[in-house]
């Protein structure tokens, strides 16, 4: 029997990661990534070929050190990520020191340390950027600034890998229900609506998409927005 191909996923703890955890795991084994050790280790129970691979994503060594024995890598999903908003007034350097931190630094580093893998298995990395990483709106400057190096990132990674054999999908989801959302939305002061937004299975669908689209073909970019349901 074929052994099943493997994917890590970061931000696996809980959210849009752990929808994506849900939605690969009849095709994948999967590798489950966070800080969170406890909360990692229940996703993986309830999937089959899932083991939790809890390391902080922003500590180089930690992560060189965990990556060292991944020698054929088929998909990497980086989900992990983190927002705030505010004016850019109320934005100290720390604010934005972090933002970049985790949204566009681990990424490129966790990327960078798992390229021979990915190379070996002609692998795919999926990115889960945002509708801000394509507008920038009032109030959301530090998170859409980072969104934005992430989509250049993406961009750079798939010209400089076509040639060997890497497809990298950015994924730009608009409002999600989940604890993130929820963050912004009190940073906002706004009300939260959860049928408004949507559902992180739906974004992990988006991506499966992706993951599973025929060898032939590459999904660049994908945008996936909220409808009205009746």
């Amino acid at each position: 029997m074929t052994e099943r191909p493997l994917a890590l996923i970061t931000g696996a703890s809980r959210g849009i990661g752990a929808a994506i955890a849900r939605a690969l795991a009849p095709t994948h084994r999967l590798l489950l990534g966070g800080r969170d050790a406890d909360a990692l280790a229940k996703v993986a129970a309830g999937l089959d070929g899932a083991t939790a691979w809890p390391v902080d994503l922003t500590d180089a060594g930690a992560l060189a050190a965990a990556t060292k024995d991944l020698t054929s890598l088929d998909v990497l999903v980086h989900s992990a990520g983190v927002a705030r908003v505010g004016p850019l007034t109320e934005a100290p350097a720390e604010l934005w020191r972090s933002m970049y931190e985790l949204n566009v630094v681990a990424v490129a580093e966790l990327t960078r340390l798992l390229l021979p893998a990915l190379r070996a298995a002609r692998g795919q990395v999926v990115l889960i950027n945002s509708g801000a990483g394509r507008n920038a709106n009032p109030g959301w400057g530090p998170y859409a600034a980072s969104k934005f190096a992430l989509r250049a990132y993406a961009d750079v990674l798939r010209a400089e890998e076509e040639t060997n054999g890497l497809r990298v999908t950015s994924v730009y989801p608009g409002r999600t229900d989940t604890d993130m959302q929820r963050t912004v939305r009190a940073d906002e002061g706004g009300e939260y609506e959860p049928e408004r937004y949507l559902a992180p299975d739906s974004v992990a669908a988006a991506v499966a998409s992706a993951v599973l689209a025929t060898p032939d073909a590459h999904l660049t970019d994908v945008i996936v927005r909220s409808r009205p349901v009746r």
